[in-house]
Formats: C-alpha cells, sequence, structure tokens
C-alpha cells in the first residue's frame, strides 16, 4: 500500500510548510502501521535541504539544510518529498512511494548588516540670513532582507551644537539664520539607524557653504601689495573681478588712484640737490639756489626749520631768511625765472594777510617793494615795478592767478616764466594765464639798498626798528632764480615729473572698447567700457611702477571707484570702493667705499712745476651690498653668511677736503682742467679749503675726475706734508662713503749750499729719503766764487764726517747688542735707538789725510749717501736681516780707515743708551 504523510494531530496533509530561522530544522512524518519507511526523496534541483528518515517503523523523519541559509540569497523555497517504504524485494525500484507532498519553507531573516550611506559625503551651499526647510536630503540603506531590518527608520546629526537639524527622512533643515561673518562653513557628522536600532558603520560627513548675500563690487582682490625696489612694473590686480548680482549694466567706469601726496613732495622724486636735478633735465646754466643746504658758505639757512631728507623747508609765519647781496643780480632783466615746491593751506582768519614767499624790498629809510612773489587770500601774486630808468610809463606790475591748489595743502611745483610785460605761471606741468593784471607807476629812483628775503618781506623804513613783516604759513623747497633766461615746457615736465606712478602692462592687450586717461603725473587712471568682462581684464593689467634705483620707503594707498550706468529706468546698482595700499619695501643700502695710495713723497720740484702732483693717480670708487647666503645643506641650522656683491649707480658729490689748515693762495692751490668736468657733465667749485666736485654722473666717471686732480706748490721748502680728504655721497647724503685720507710728503734735495755750517749738521730724518739731481748752471756758476782751498776744507770734512758716522753706528750697534744681552730676562724694557738729537762735531783743522782726485771726491759722495742711508736704517730699528748687513759694512770701513780712526776721537757720552 502506498504510504501517507501524516501531520501530528492532523490527517494526511498536501502541503508542509515551515519556518526556517537556522541552518538545520526537524520535520516529522509518519504513515500507518502497514510497514516501514526507508527513505525520504527531495524533487528539486541543488536545494539546499535533505531528508533523513529517524524512525522507519513509525516512519518519522527529518528535513535538515546541507549548507548554510542566506535569507539575502533567498527568502523562500518550495519543493516536492516523496517517502518511500521498504518493499518487498532488496531492490529500490521494488519500493513503493507515497503521493508527493509540498514543502513551503521560509527562511527567518538576522539583524547582520549595519546601515550605509550611499555617499561617502555631502555638500550643499546656502545664503546667508535665510531658513531652508531642507538644505539637502542623506540617504543611507540596509542589506538586510527583511523590512524590520533593511529599512532605515532614523537619521541623527552626531556633531553637537550646530545650527542643525534632520528628520526621519534624511532632510536637514538649519534652525537659525546663518551669518557669513560669523562662519563661513560647517562641517557636521550624521548617522542612520535601521528599524532594529542598528547604527551605520560609518558616519558621513556633511559639508555646509555659507555664501554671504550677494553685493554688488569687486571680488578678489588684496588689500596690501608689497613692491621689491627694482621689479619694474608690478600688477596691483591680477585677478579681480567685478560682481554685478545679475543686475543689469549697461556701461562701467572705473577710476584708480595712487594717492602718494605724503611722500615727499607729493611723490616719490629723485632727492638729488636742485642743481643737480636742474643739469639732468637739460636746464639752462646760471641757477640761482635761495634755499640751499645749510653750509658755511650758504648760512642763510641755518636758522630755518628743516626736513633734512628732502630739503624741506617750514615756516611757521615767524621766521624769514635774508639773502646776502651778491648772490642774485640787483636789477633783473626782462627774461628770468622763478621755480618752487610749495605746499600751503587756507590762512587763518577773516582777511588774511599777505604771506611772502620772495621779497625784494628797500633795506633801509623806505618800504618800497622792488619784486615780491606772495600769498594772499588763496592767491597766487607776483609783484614786479620797474625803475623809471627802464621804463617811465604805466606798466603791468601785479600778476594774480586764483588757483583751487594753492590751498589744498598738497605739494604743487611752480614754475614763473616772465618775459615782460608777459608773465606765465606753470603748475604741475598746466599753463595757467593770470586772471587778473594791474598796473603801476614805475619806482622813483634812489640810491637806497635793497635787501632780498625768503618766507618773509623786509620792512626796512616806517618803523621804529627794521624788521621782518608778511611771514609766510607753508612749506618750501627748491626755490631758485635764473636771470636772464626762461625755461622750457620740457624742462619744466622733467623737473616736476614723478619717479612713480600707474601703469599699464601691454596696451595692446586691453579688451575692445576700453578707454582709458592718465593725467600728467600718472597718479589717476579713468577707464571705461561697455562690457564688464573688457573692463575686468582691463582692471587687472594695472600695475605700480617706482623708476628709483633706492625708491622711498612705505606705503601708497590706492584707490578704486566705480560708476555704473544701469539700461532703462531699473534702479542701478553701487559699488563701493576698494580700499588697498602699495607697500614700497626699503631699497638695499649700498656701502661705497674710496681705495687708494693713502700716502706717498714727491720731490720738491714737482711741487713746483706747472702741471703740479696728481693726488689720486689710482683711486677706485666700488659700491657694494650685503647678500645673504644660504648654507650648503638645507637642513643645517647654521646661520645664513653675508657675501658682498657689487652694484652699480650713481653718485651726485665728491667733496676733497685740505686737512690741518686751509691753503695760503699765495703759494698752494688745487688744480683740475675744465675740459675734464665738462667732457663727464660735471661741475666743481674750488676754495682755500678744498674742491667740490657735484653732478649726477657714474662712480667711472667720478673716478676719472678724482684722477686729474693735482697739488701745487710754488715755495715747498717750508712744506713737509700736507693732508687731504675725500668724502663722496648718493642721493644728497643719503649714502655716503668712506672717508679717504691721503698725506703727501715733500722730499727735500740736499745741496753743497746748505752744508755751510758742517759742524752743526744734524741727521736727516729717516722718513725722508735724499734724491738728487743735477746743479743747475747758476749753481755752478755760484760756486765758482768760493775760494778753492775752501772747497778743499768742506770736502775733506764731509768725508770725515762720513767716516765718522759709520764708526759711531758700528759703535752703537754694540753697545746695544751688549744691553740686551744684559737685560734678556726683561724684553718688554727694551728701548729703541733714537738719533733724532745726534750731533756731531768735526774740527777741520785737525790732521788728516790729503784729498785725492775727483775720483776720490765722487767716493767720498758715495760714502756720504751710504752712512746717511745706515743711519737712517739704525734710527728706525729694521729687521735683523738688515742690521747684520749694516754692520758688516761698518767692520769693511772700520779696516779699510785705521789711520783715520787714529786721529779722530768719537764722544758717546750723550748718547741714550
Amino acid at each position: 500500500m502506498a504510504s501517507m504523510f501524516w501531520v501530528s494531530g492532523s490527517g494526511p496533509a498536501e502541503a508542509l510548510s515551515a519556518v526556517w530561522p537556522f541552518p538545520e530544522c526537524l520535520l516529522t512524518f509518519w504513515s500507518p502501521p502497514t510497514g516501514e519507511i526507508c527513505a525520504f526523496k527531495i524533487h528539486g534541483q541543488e536545494l539546499p535541504f535533505e531528508a533523513v528518515v529517524l524512525n522507519k517503523t513509525s516512519g518519522e523523519g527529518r528535513l535538515r539544510a546541507k549548507s548554510p541559509i542566506d535569507c539575502e540569497l533567498q527568502k523562500e523555497y518550495t519543493f516536492i518529498i516523496q517517502a518511500y517504504d521498504c518493499g518487498a524485494g532488496p531492490r529500490e525500484t521494488a519500493w513503493k512511494k507515497s503521493h508527493k507532498a509540498v514543502v513551503h519553507i521560509q527562511v527567518k531573516d538576522v539583524n547582520e548588516f549595519a546601515p550605509t550611506f550611499k555617499e561617502p559625503a555631502y555638500k550643499a551651499i546656502v545664503t546667508e540670513g535665510k531658513i531652508y526647510d531642507s538644505i539637502l536630503q542623506v540617504e543611507a540603506i540596509d542589506e538586510d532582507c527583511s523590512p524590520q531590518y533593511s529599512q532605515i527608520c532614523n537619521y541623527e546629526i552626531v556633531t553637537t551644537d550646530v545650527p542643525f537639524a534632520i528628520d526621519r527622512n534624511g532632510n536637514i533643515r538649519n534652525t537659525e539664520k546663518l551669518s557669513y561673518d560669523k562662519q563661513h562653513q560647517y562641517e557636521i557628522l550624521v548617522t542612520a539607524y535601521d528599524c532594529g536600532q542598528k547604527p551605520a558603520a560609518q558616519d558621513t560627513l556633511v559639508q555646509v557653504d555659507v555664501k554671504p548675500v550677494c553685493k554688488p563690487g569687486w571680488q578678489d582682490w588684496t588689500k596690501r601689495i608689497e613692491y621689491q625696489p627694482g621689479s619694474g612694473s608690478v600688477p596691483l590686480f591680477p585677478s579681480i573681478h567685478l560682481e554685478t548680482c545679475d543686475g543689469a549694466v549697461s556701461s562701467l567706469q572705473v577710476t584708480a588712484e595712487l594717492q602718494t601726496n605724503y611722500i615727499g613732495k607729493g611723490c616719490d622724486r629723485e632727492t638729488y640737490s636742485e642743481k643737480s636735478l636742474q643739469k639732468l633735465c637739460g636746464a639752462s646754466s646760471g641757477i640761482i639756489d635761495l634755499l640751499p643746504s645749510p653750509s658755511a658758505a650758504t648760512n642763510w639757512t641755518a636758522g630755518l626749520l628743516v626736513d633734512s631728507s628732502e630739503m624741506i623747508f617750514k615756516f611757521d609765519g615767524r621766521q624769514g631768511a635774508k639773502i646776502p647781496d651778491g648772490i642774485v643780480p640787483k636789477n633783473l632783466t626782462d627774461q628770468f625765472t622763478i621755480t618752487m615746491w610749495m605746499k600751503h593751506g587756507p590762512s587763518p582768519g577773516v582777511r588774511a594777510e599777505k604771506e611772502t614767499i620772495l621779497c625784494n624790498s628797500d633795506k633801509t629809510e623806505m618800504n618800497r617793494h622792488h619784486y615780491a612773489l606772495y600769498v594772499h587770500n588763496c592767491r597766487l601774486v607776483f609783484l614786479l615795478r620797474k625803475d623809471f630808468d627802464q621804463a617811465d610809463t604805466f606798466r603791468p606790475a601785479e600778476f594774480h592767478w586764483k588757483l583751487d591748489q594753492i590751498c589744498d595743502k598738497e605739494w604743487h611745483y611752480y614754475v614763473i616764466n616772465v618775459e615782460f610785460p608777459v608773465v606765465t605761471l606753470y603748475m604741475d606741468g598746466a599753463t595757467y594765464e593770470p586772471y587778473l593784471v594791474t598796473n603801476d607807476w614805475p619806482i622813483h629812483p634812489s640810491h637806497i639798498a635793497m635787501q632780498l628775503t625768503v618766507g618773509a618781506c623786509w620792512q626796512g623804513g616806517e618803523v621804529a626798528k627794521p624788521r621782518f613783516a608778511q611771514f609766510f604759513h607753508g612749506s618750501l623747497a627748491s626755490l631758485t632764480m635764473r636771470p636772464g633766461k626762461m625755461e622750457s615746457q620740457k624742462v619744466i615736465s622733467c623737473l616736476q615729473a614723478c619717479k612713480e606712478g600707474l601703469d599699464i602692462n601691454s596696451l595692446e592687450s586691453l579688451g575692445q572698447g576700453i578707454k582709458y586717461h592718465f593725467n600728467p603725473s600718472q597718479s589717476i587712471l579713468v577707464m571705461e567700457g561697455d562690457d564688464i568682462g573688457n573692463v575686468n581684464h582691463a582692471l587687472q593689467k594695472v600695475s605700480y611702477i617706482n623708476s628709483r634705483q633706492f625708491p622711498t620707503a612705505g606705503v601708497r594707498r590706492l584707490r578704486v571707484s566705480s560708476k555704473v550706468q544701469c539700461f532703462g529706468e531699473d534702479v542701478c546698482i553701487s559699488i563701493p570702493d576698494v580700499d588697498a595700499y602699495v607697500m614700497v619695501l626699503q631699497a638695499i643700502e649700498p656701502q661705497i667705499t674710496l681705495q687708494g695710495t693713502d700716502r706717498f713723497w714727491r720731490p720738491a720740484s714737482q711741487f713746483e712745476s706747472s702741471r703740479g702732483v696728481i693726488l689720486f693717480p689710482d683711486i677706485k670708487i666700488v659700491s657694494t651690498f650685503a647678500k645673504a647666503e644660504a648654507p650648503g645643506d638645507m637642513k643645517s641650522t647654521a646661520p645664513k653668511s653675508a657675501v658682498l656683491e657689487e652694484m652699480l649707480h650713481n653718485l651726485d658729490f665728491c667733496d676733497i677736503l685740505v686737512l690741518g689748515g686751509d691753503l695760503d693762495p699765495r703759494q698752494e692751490c688745487l688744480e683740475l682742467s675744465h675740459s675734464e668736468l665738462h667732457q663727464r657733465h660735471l661741475d666743481a667749485t674750488n676754495s682755500t679749503a678744498g674742491y667740490s666736485i657735484y653732478g649726477v654722473g657714474s662712480m667711472s666717471r667720478y673716478e676719472q675726475v678724482l684722477r686729474h686732480i693735482r697739488y701745487r706748490n710754488w715755495h715747498p721748502t717750508s712744506l713737509d706734508t700736507r693732508r687731504f680728504r675725500i668724502k663722496c655721497s648718493e642721493l644728497n647724503g643719503r649714502y655716503t662713503s668712506n672717508e679717504f685720507n691721503l698725506e703727501v710728503s715733500v722730499l727735500h734735495e740736499v745741496r753743497a749750499s746748505d752744508k755751510e755750517h758742517v759742524n752743526h749738521l744734524i741727521v736727516q730724518p729717516p722718513f725722508l729719503q735724499s734724491v738728487h739731481h743735477p746743479e743747475s748752471r747758476s749753481s755752478i756758476q755760484r760756486s765758482s766764487v768760493v775760494p778753492s782751498i775752501a772747497t778743499v776744507v768742506i770736502i775733506i770734512s764731509v768725508c770725515m764726517l762720513v767716516f765718522v758716522v759709520a764708526m759711531g753706528v758700528y759703535r752703537v750697534r754694540i753697545a746695544h747688542q751688549h744691553f740686551m744681552q744684559e737685560t734678556e730676562a726683561a724684553k718688554e724694557a727694551e728701548m729703541d735707538w733714537d738719533d733724532s738729537a745726534l750731533t756731531i762735531t768735526v774740527n777741520p783743522m785737525e790732521k788728516h789725510e790729503e784729498p785725492g782726485h775727483g775720483e776720490e771726491e765722487s767716493e767720498g759722495e758715495e760714502e756720504e749717501e751710504e752712512a746717511e742711508e745706515d743711519v737712517s736704517s739704525s734710527s728706525s730699528d729694521s729687521d735683523d736681516s738688515e742690521e747684520e748687513e749694516e754692520e758688516g759694512m761698518g767692520r769693511g770701513r772700520h779696516e779699510r780707515s785705521g789711520a783715520r780712526q787714529a786721529q779722530l776721537e768719537w764722544d758717546d757720552s750723550t748718547l741714550p743708551y
């Protein structure tokens, strides 16, 4: 009979169901007790289950898994199973099988997987000041198979104290308004939980960037721009662009202004002296500096307030300066020029008095103003009154200019060109005609002297005591006058030109439709265009340039302002100004060094010659700067070593000073050929105190000129030495050289006429060397007058003197060596031989050998020279080898002059050894 499946407590089962939470499970089957059950068979391919018989009699069996069951791979299994009895024969084919039963197995899930986020990081951008319902949404997944464990039930922000919240769906919102100024960016960590409350394996990062509210303006510019001297043209805003916030802009005008009015005289200019600047710009010669640097020759500015770095004179309304007579011609011609730098503000009070810049008035008795330049109620006035001998009619006398710049407290350059009766004013290179010209009668002739003053006007009459009046309030610099000539427009522009300003790199690269304009000093640049992109590109090309080799360090303020026009009637956007500054760094300071021979000797005849003596034949001017050099080992902590590198630059003056007293113009002078100066475009002044060479020129030019300086002396017999000092400068004393000292000595000739009193001969000082020249014809004629017997006596006396000196040197050496041996333990007490006061007395009437022929005479002279050299060498205490040589020479002479020694007696009782 066919076997039947039964489920416990029920009838025959057509289908069996089970929930399979584990890899193994027991299913029990049984059949009617009519026979035994020997096997169960599962129908299906590659099923991970098997059925085994537990009890043949009862038919009980077990269904189990052959391999691990994974719900994530398959949640349910359905298959067919049959039971077989043991049958009547030994072969399985004889077994009988039951009907088919369907088995349905559902795999129960285990929460084995943690949630994971789809993205490793999330990013969002929000605008400040807004509350968002959802900034962004994060999403996590779970790989479990059951709804309980595979669904994400909750999200949570892990980071604390942040103004954000998240809901169950992963939507992040801000809980308060965000501020860009408070915080530009937020970074928060978020985690997720499945419905089994298992957290995510790894949190995700959410980055929220806060964007400021769109405000029209210039973006991506730097407030501080550094400028290294010598860098040329440096871009100011290489990445700048305009943000319009989608505004409908039709045109844009941009103004860039470099503010340098607080640097020097309005901007960075060359700080050479006014004369040097005039020459650099090609101005006419004959300039008269009325406000020079205080010195012995120009002492009238000594009492004024001075800013020494720029030679700016400040007048506080209580002081003036008298120009000495002879500096400026008394009567100016019909053509002359007055130039000056002036900074002036509004005058205090309702009715301001005249503020005199330059005034030529009567020195005594009267108070007439012959010509004057003054400021009155912010008007510049020039007064010029002719004398009756020059004109006798009603003529123009006062010329008035009304300009805002006169009282704006800024530096401006003024040039007054006079070609009477026409007077023209140039201010900062622009031409201005007088708005008012008043006429007056000429001044009556008189013999009253005139006084020229600066900063006030001299009131010599109509007062109890002459005094200054009409004081100036402000600052002046480079006040000059040039009688007889007028300056050209080109020279005027050069004199007031700035060495720094705005520039445009590559004008060809400017965009289409860009219009631009510079002011004369290139401190203001205006650009205009219709396309914002082209304007951005053009502004990126604007740069700062400073052509000075040693610019003035410090801050230059920079401002960019904009004007926008919009389409239609819409309200146009407003663009705030850009306020930045250029920081000009300190230039490398040069070390100027003068090198050359600092001491030499020349015979007196050279000093007397027409060419004189060249003082600095090998002078060398070198300028160096210290450059830090890093050590070879990059990891080394050793300090950097400084390496000197040579640099080239100009000089503006070199002074040669005479030390030890001024030159006596009756017998000595310093000379320099004017052609040497003119060829090298330099000037010079000569005085008894020295020689001053000035003018802007290279160091090599100054070297060549200094090498031609000559010193002459018509009476060198009264001169032993002359000392000189050189000091050079760059930029009007900003950088100065070392003080190079030179000592020149005169070699005096030893003549026979100088030896008449040979019995009182004093040994020549050791630093003077005898140089003999052939006697002139007149000297020979004078010598022939002397009787022959006297000549013989003198010659014999000289020969004897030579021998005595040689023996004295020898004996002194021997005695000195004995003394050194006795005092060897006290070598520090050693004393040098000093023969400066040695006096040798010889009686020429004692017995002596008869002189020989002229041959012996010449030998006597040679021995005299050798003896003098021996004495000089002895007194200078030279090295040991020279001492031994001198001792040998002394012994030789002793052996050859035995007979003479017997008749001469050496007295050494007064020798200081």
